[in-house]
């Protein structure tokens, strides 16, 4: 039985991301959600891609440097450090 029929199968390398100084496997996980949120709710794909998978965009997005983790700190509340 063949996966994916005739499709051509997207493949974003983790790796290569996770390479940076700061890489984060968390960090790239809650980047990519919250991104494929904001596709699923209509936002605009910021780097050319064939796939209609939202997940799939969102790690090529991230891959081209077109998005990127942000920590926002909360105003008013102390930090824990």
């Amino acid at each position: 039985m063949k996966k994916g029929g005739n499709h051509p199968v997207s493949y974003v390398p983790l790796e290569k991301m996770l390479k940076k100084k700061d890489a984060s496997l968390y960090k790239l996980v809650l980047t990519a959600a919250a991104r494929a949120n904001e596709l699923t709710q209509g936002s605009q794909p910021l780097v050319p891609t064939s796939s209609k998978k939202v997940s799939i965009v969102a790690l090529e997005e991230i891959a081209g440097g077109k998005v990127r983790y942000e920590e926002i700190k909360p105003k008013g509340k102390k930090s824990l450090e």
